[in-house]
Parts: C-alpha cells; sequence; structure tokens
C-alpha cells in the first residue's frame, strides 16, 4: 500500500544545535530507502519533508516513521494519508 506522509515541525529546528540528530535522521531516511519503505522523499516550500511510502498499512507507516530520530524528540510528527489508485480513466473507456 502506498501512503504519503507529511511532516508537521512541532518547534523550531536549530540546524546548528541538532547537527548530530539530523545526521542521524539522514541515516535513518538512508535505511528505509535501501529496505524499499521509502520511495520518494522531497521538501515543500516550508522545508518540511514530504515521504511517499511503501507498507501494509496506516499503522505500520506510523510506527516506523514514529522511530525516526527526529519524531522521538519531538521535533517533527507526521500526518499519514492512505493513496489509492486513480480510477478516473475509466470513464474514457466504454464499458
Amino acid at each position: 500500500m502506498k501512503l504519503l506522509a507529511i511532516e508537521k515541525e512541532q518547534q523550531q529546528i536549530d540546524h546548528e544545535s541538532t547537527k548530530q540528530l539530523l545526521r542521524k535522521e539522514a541515516e535513518a531516511v538512508y535505511q528505509l530507502q535501501q529496505k524499499n519503505i521509502i520511495c520518494e522523499i522531497y521538501f515543500n516550500e516550508h522545508n518540511c519533508a514530504i515521504i511517499i511510502l511503501e507498507c501494509p498499512n496506516k499503522s505500520e507507516a506510523k510506527a516506523i516513521l514514529d522511530k525516526l530520530p527526529l519524531v522521538k524528540n519531538g521535533l517533527i510528527e507526521f500526518q499519514i494519508t492512505e493513496l489509492k489508485p486513480y480510477t478516473g480513466l475509466t470513464w474514457l473507456i466504454s464499458i
């Protein structure tokens, strides 16, 4: 199942004082990419992470993201939404 996770900062992140934590976050994201759990990751215009995950369900995605260092330290959280296949093209096909 594909899921969309959108980061929401819980408090301002000072990149200078959290360098080690940010490095651990990057390492954790890298490991999740290597396991094909994180399929894509971006930053939006507000510098918040946008992640496309592949997981069996929404609760497992939450459990995985909750283990990220920035989440564990209360700096960010994620809003998770299940993505379903687009079926609108069926209107172009006569059945």
